[in-house]
């Protein structure tokens, strides 16, 4: 539904900087608060997921020492730093 609201100065900046904060629309931000001082849960954002890339190692390869791998190929030194 689509209306017209007339917010105070002071309430029209809070929410304002709660919608930066969260980098949400500010009409987003005001239907939250809304909802939380009507008593309601604030809709739920769906949990950020990170999916692993199974790498595929060739053979041999020490997925330990990829690090020593590197900087070998880099022109360093074999010997190990402290």
């Amino acid at each position: 539904m689509r209306t017209t609201i007339t917010l105070e100065d002071d309430l029209a900046e809070r929410i304002g900087e709660l919608a930066r904060e969260a980098r949400k629309p500010f009409k987003s931000v005001l239907n939250d608060v809304l909802r939380r001082g009507l008593g309601e849960p604030a809709l739920a954002e769906p949990p950020f997921v990170i999916r692993a890339h199974p790498g595929n190692l060739r053979p041999g390869i020490d997925d330990r020492r990829l690090n020593e791998l590197a900087w070998e190929h880099e022109g360093g030194s074999n010997e190990r730093c402290p």
